[in-house]
């Protein structure tokens, strides 16, 4: 379990900091990476194959992920380190739990029973390095903020049960295909309801990751 519980982790805080230090809709465009990243994992570490119209399908995501990167207001170098180490881990991270529910024979809520307590041990001793505690501690929580809190915690257990249930029960790039259309509707929702600043080559290069998915997702079925 530690490996699965450390990659968690890595997942956890790494995620964190690219939000932390890029917008929401970068932040969203950098986790399409996760796919590519999948497949050169499977490719070099459990020798899978993949047709070269699969591999071609990879350019127009790349690039689509660098032209918003690029173009993005707020793009900073610390944010685009974060984000690269955020997808690298997140893609071991699923893959790991996909192997281990398949090994050890286990379904989704059950790899969760054994794998949270030790990550949630792991980012106590990491808290206090990476957040300000005492600062955390001395601000005045009103009811409506524990709510949020609670809230948070309820929908991240769901969500990491999500994460086990559809990768258990197909596979790591299938989920990632499925969060797409979250990245698409928080994409449109900020510049929408939150007015994010947005660039018109960031568009292109979403719509050019969008298309590189597309094309992914209709050449893979084909494949299968």
């Amino acid at each position: 379990m530690m490996p699965l519980a450390f990659s968690f982790c890595g997942f956890v805080v790494f995620t964190n900091l690219s939000l932390q230090n890029n917008t929401v809709g970068t932040y969203q465009v950098a986790k399409v990476m996760t796919t590519p990243c999948i497949i050169l994992i499977q490719i070099f570490f459990y020798k899978k194959a993949f047709p070269l119209r699969v591999k071609l399908t990879l350019i127009p995501i790349t690039l689509g992920v660098f032209m918003n990167f690029y173009y993005d207001i707020k793009f900073n170098i610390l944010g685009t380190i974060y984000a690269t180490l955020g997808v690298v881990v997140t893609s071991f991270y699923q893959e790991l739990v996909s192997q281990k529910q398949h090994e050890l024979q286990m379904n989704a809520m059950q790899l969760l029973y054994y794998q949270a307590p030790l990550s949630a041990l792991i980012l106590v001793v990491l808290i206090p390095i990476l957040e300000p505690v005492t600062m955390t501690i001395a601000i005045p929580w009103s009811l409506a903020t524990l709510a949020l809190v609670a809230a948070s915690c309820i929908t991240a257990f769901f969500v990491n049960l999500s994460i086990y249930w559809i990768i258990g029960n197909t596979s790591p790039l299938t989920y990632n295909m499925m969060g797409h259309i979250k990245f698409c509707l928080t994409v449109l929702g900020g510049v929408l309801m939150f007015e994010e600043p947005f660039h018109v080559n960031q568009g292109v290069g979403i719509i050019l990751t969008v298309l590189g998915v597309t094309a992914y997702a209709h050449v893979k079925d084909n494949f299968d």
